[in-house]
Protein backbone atom coordinates (compact mmCIF):
# COMPACT_ATOMS: atom_id res chain seq x y z
CA UNK A 1 0.00 0.00 0.00
CA UNK A 2 1.64 3.36 -1.26
CA UNK A 3 0.89 5.83 1.38
CA UNK A 4 0.29 9.60 0.83
CA UNK A 5 0.02 12.49 2.56
CA UNK A 6 -1.54 15.80 1.01
CA UNK A 7 0.00 19.53 1.50
CA UNK A 8 -2.25 22.07 0.20
CA UNK A 9 -3.90 25.48 2.00
CA UNK A 10 -7.18 25.00 -0.14
CA UNK A 11 -9.49 22.54 1.43
CA UNK A 12 -11.24 21.94 -2.02
CA UNK A 13 -8.19 21.07 -3.42
CA UNK A 14 -7.61 18.45 -0.73
CA UNK A 15 -10.59 17.40 -0.91
CA UNK A 16 -10.79 16.51 -4.47
CA UNK A 17 -7.07 14.86 -4.31
CA UNK A 18 -8.38 12.43 -1.35
CA UNK A 19 -11.38 11.79 -3.62
CA UNK A 20 -9.27 10.92 -6.30
CA UNK A 21 -6.40 8.46 -4.28
CA UNK A 22 -9.74 7.16 -2.60
CA UNK A 23 -10.31 5.20 -5.57
CA UNK A 24 -6.72 3.68 -6.16
CA UNK A 25 -6.92 0.13 -4.11
CA UNK A 26 -3.34 0.34 -3.93
CA UNK A 27 -3.04 4.40 -2.47
CA UNK A 28 -4.09 5.08 0.88
CA UNK A 29 -4.30 8.89 1.97
CA UNK A 30 -2.83 8.68 5.59
CA UNK A 31 -3.00 12.37 6.18
CA UNK A 32 -3.14 16.10 5.62
CA UNK A 33 -1.75 19.54 6.35
CA UNK A 34 -3.17 23.06 4.96
CA UNK A 35 0.44 24.46 5.03
CA UNK A 36 4.31 23.58 4.56
CA UNK A 37 5.14 24.40 8.63
CA UNK A 38 3.34 21.26 9.48
CA UNK A 39 5.27 18.87 6.79
CA UNK A 40 8.48 17.54 8.70
CA UNK A 41 5.72 16.57 12.07
CA UNK A 42 3.40 15.02 9.62
CA UNK A 43 6.01 12.79 8.05
CA UNK A 44 6.90 12.07 11.38
CA UNK A 45 3.77 10.92 12.49
CA UNK A 46 2.32 9.33 9.27
CA UNK A 47 5.26 7.64 7.44
CA UNK A 48 4.56 8.29 3.63
CA UNK A 49 5.85 6.95 1.23
CA UNK A 50 4.66 10.33 -1.28
CA UNK A 51 4.27 13.62 -0.12
CA UNK A 52 1.73 15.92 -2.78
CA UNK A 53 3.16 19.55 -2.20
CA UNK A 54 1.36 22.84 -3.30
CA UNK A 55 3.64 25.29 -4.23
CA UNK A 56 2.26 28.35 -2.56
CA UNK A 57 1.02 28.27 0.68
CA UNK A 58 0.94 31.54 3.12
CA UNK A 59 3.46 30.38 6.20
CA UNK A 60 5.82 28.06 4.29
CA UNK A 61 5.65 27.51 1.06
CA UNK A 62 5.85 24.42 -1.14
CA UNK A 63 10.01 24.90 -2.05
CA UNK A 64 11.31 25.48 1.16
CA UNK A 65 9.32 22.58 2.92
CA UNK A 66 11.06 20.43 0.50
CA UNK A 67 13.37 21.66 0.71
CA UNK A 68 13.68 20.72 4.57
CA UNK A 69 12.48 17.46 4.02
CA UNK A 70 15.14 16.18 1.30
CA UNK A 71 17.60 17.78 3.44
CA UNK A 72 16.76 15.30 6.50
CA UNK A 73 19.33 12.25 6.45
CA UNK A 74 17.99 9.17 5.93
CA UNK A 75 14.95 7.59 2.81
CA UNK A 76 12.07 10.06 3.31
CA UNK A 77 9.12 10.25 0.89
CA UNK A 78 9.29 11.53 -2.40
CA UNK A 79 7.92 14.71 -2.83
CA UNK A 80 5.82 16.05 -5.61
CA UNK A 81 4.75 19.34 -5.86
CA UNK A 82 1.70 20.79 -7.12
CA UNK A 83 1.55 23.87 -9.42
CA UNK A 84 -1.26 25.66 -11.41
CA UNK A 85 1.21 26.74 -14.78
CA UNK A 86 2.92 24.78 -17.08
CA UNK A 87 6.24 26.47 -16.88
CA UNK A 88 6.21 28.67 -14.01
CA UNK A 89 9.74 29.02 -12.52
CA UNK A 90 8.80 27.82 -9.43
CA UNK A 91 8.69 24.32 -10.97
CA UNK A 92 12.65 24.67 -11.25
CA UNK A 93 12.76 25.87 -7.16
CA UNK A 94 11.32 22.75 -6.30
CA UNK A 95 13.29 20.36 -8.66
CA UNK A 96 16.11 22.23 -7.37
CA UNK A 97 14.92 21.53 -3.71
CA UNK A 98 14.83 18.08 -4.73
CA UNK A 99 11.29 17.16 -5.53
CA UNK A 100 10.84 14.03 -7.16
CA UNK A 101 8.61 15.90 -9.88
CA UNK A 102 5.68 18.37 -9.96
CA UNK A 103 2.15 17.98 -11.34
CA UNK A 104 -0.34 20.32 -12.97
CA UNK A 105 -3.38 20.75 -10.53
CA UNK A 106 -5.55 20.50 -13.92
CA UNK A 107 -4.10 16.74 -14.64
CA UNK A 108 -6.41 14.17 -15.21
CA UNK A 109 -7.13 11.98 -12.13
CA UNK A 110 -5.65 9.12 -13.52
CA UNK A 111 -2.50 10.69 -14.00
CA UNK A 112 -2.81 12.20 -10.51
CA UNK A 113 -2.74 8.09 -9.30
CA UNK A 114 -0.41 6.80 -11.75
CA UNK A 115 2.33 9.93 -10.76
CA UNK A 116 2.18 8.66 -7.11
CA UNK A 117 2.82 5.00 -7.95
CA UNK A 118 5.42 6.23 -9.86
CA UNK A 119 7.40 8.26 -7.63
CA UNK A 120 6.73 5.41 -4.58
CA UNK A 121 8.44 3.49 -7.02
CA UNK A 122 11.51 5.98 -7.44
CA UNK A 123 10.57 6.95 -11.25
CA UNK A 124 10.74 10.24 -12.75
CA UNK A 125 7.21 11.76 -12.54
CA UNK A 126 8.25 14.03 -15.47
CA UNK A 127 8.63 13.08 -19.15
CA UNK A 128 11.80 13.80 -20.83
CA UNK A 129 10.29 16.48 -22.87
CA UNK A 130 9.39 18.47 -19.62
CA UNK A 131 12.61 17.18 -18.60
CA UNK A 132 14.24 19.43 -21.76
CA UNK A 133 11.94 22.26 -20.65
CA UNK A 134 13.10 22.14 -17.30
CA UNK A 135 16.82 22.52 -18.24
CA UNK A 136 16.42 24.75 -21.25
CA UNK A 137 14.96 27.13 -18.01
CA UNK A 138 18.01 26.12 -16.04
CA UNK A 139 20.33 27.09 -19.03
CA UNK A 140 18.49 30.39 -19.68
CA UNK A 141 19.54 31.94 -16.11
CA UNK A 142 22.85 29.95 -16.11
CA UNK A 143 26.24 31.92 -16.89
CA UNK A 144 27.78 31.17 -20.23
CA UNK A 145 30.26 28.50 -20.54
CA UNK A 146 30.95 25.36 -17.95
CA UNK A 147 30.35 26.03 -14.51
CA UNK A 148 34.01 24.42 -13.05
CA UNK A 149 31.90 23.39 -9.99
CA UNK A 150 29.29 21.40 -11.99
CA UNK A 151 32.79 19.97 -14.20
CA UNK A 152 34.36 19.16 -11.11
CA UNK A 153 31.28 17.08 -9.44
CA UNK A 154 30.52 15.33 -12.27
CA UNK A 155 34.25 14.51 -12.25
CA UNK A 156 33.39 12.29 -9.32
CA UNK A 157 31.44 9.68 -11.77
CA UNK A 158 32.86 7.41 -13.56
CA UNK A 159 32.78 7.51 -17.42
CA UNK A 160 29.92 5.39 -18.04
CA UNK A 161 28.17 7.01 -15.29
CA UNK A 162 29.20 10.54 -16.63
CA UNK A 163 27.45 9.26 -20.38
CA UNK A 164 24.61 8.25 -18.76
CA UNK A 165 23.99 11.91 -16.78
CA UNK A 166 24.62 13.46 -20.13
CA UNK A 167 22.12 11.16 -21.90
CA UNK A 168 19.38 12.81 -19.16
CA UNK A 169 20.65 15.79 -19.70
CA UNK A 170 19.23 15.29 -23.23
CA UNK A 171 15.81 14.57 -22.01
CA UNK A 172 16.52 10.92 -23.00
CA UNK A 173 14.24 8.40 -21.45
CA UNK A 174 15.64 5.46 -19.54
CA UNK A 175 14.57 3.24 -22.46
CA UNK A 176 16.01 5.48 -25.32
CA UNK A 177 19.29 5.98 -22.84
CA UNK A 178 19.58 2.15 -23.08
CA UNK A 179 19.14 2.01 -26.94
CA UNK A 180 22.36 4.70 -27.18
CA UNK A 181 24.69 3.40 -25.37
CA UNK A 182 23.57 -0.34 -25.85
CA UNK A 183 22.62 -0.81 -21.82
CA UNK A 184 20.33 -3.42 -20.50
CA UNK A 185 17.32 -1.28 -18.48
CA UNK A 186 18.48 -2.39 -15.37
CA UNK A 187 22.36 -1.17 -16.29
CA UNK A 188 21.10 2.34 -16.76
CA UNK A 189 18.64 2.46 -13.50
CA UNK A 190 22.14 0.89 -11.80
CA UNK A 191 24.51 3.72 -13.19
CA UNK A 192 21.68 6.88 -12.75
CA UNK A 193 21.67 5.76 -9.15
CA UNK A 194 24.98 5.29 -8.74
CA UNK A 195 25.45 9.02 -10.00
CA UNK A 196 23.05 10.02 -7.99
CA UNK A 197 24.17 8.73 -4.62
CA UNK A 198 28.13 10.27 -5.58
CA UNK A 199 27.19 13.74 -5.97
CA UNK A 200 23.96 13.69 -3.05
CA UNK A 201 21.09 14.36 -5.51
CA UNK A 202 17.23 13.47 -4.89
CA UNK A 203 15.92 13.02 -8.55
CA UNK A 204 17.53 12.84 -11.95
CA UNK A 205 16.27 16.45 -12.98
CA UNK A 206 18.92 17.22 -10.36
CA UNK A 207 21.10 15.23 -12.36
CA UNK A 208 20.26 16.51 -15.93
CA UNK A 209 20.87 20.13 -14.46
CA UNK A 210 24.51 19.51 -13.26
CA UNK A 211 25.32 17.73 -16.35
CA UNK A 212 24.03 20.27 -18.56
CA UNK A 213 25.82 22.90 -16.59
CA UNK A 214 29.19 20.94 -16.86
CA UNK A 215 28.77 21.09 -20.67
CA UNK A 216 31.39 23.35 -22.61
CA UNK A 217 29.10 26.27 -23.63
CA UNK A 218 25.97 24.47 -22.53
CA UNK A 219 26.57 22.38 -25.31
Amino acid sequence: MIRVLVVDDDPLVRSGLALMLGGAVDIELVGESSDGSGVLAAVDALAPDVVLMDVRMPRLDGIAATRALTSRPGDGPAVVVLTTFDGDDTVLGALRAGAAGYLLKHTPPAKIVDAVRRAAAGDPVLSPSVTRSVIAMAAERAPAGPDPDARARMALLSEREQEVASAVADGLSNGEIAAALHLSMSSVKSHLSAAMTKLDLTNRTQLAILAYAARSGGS
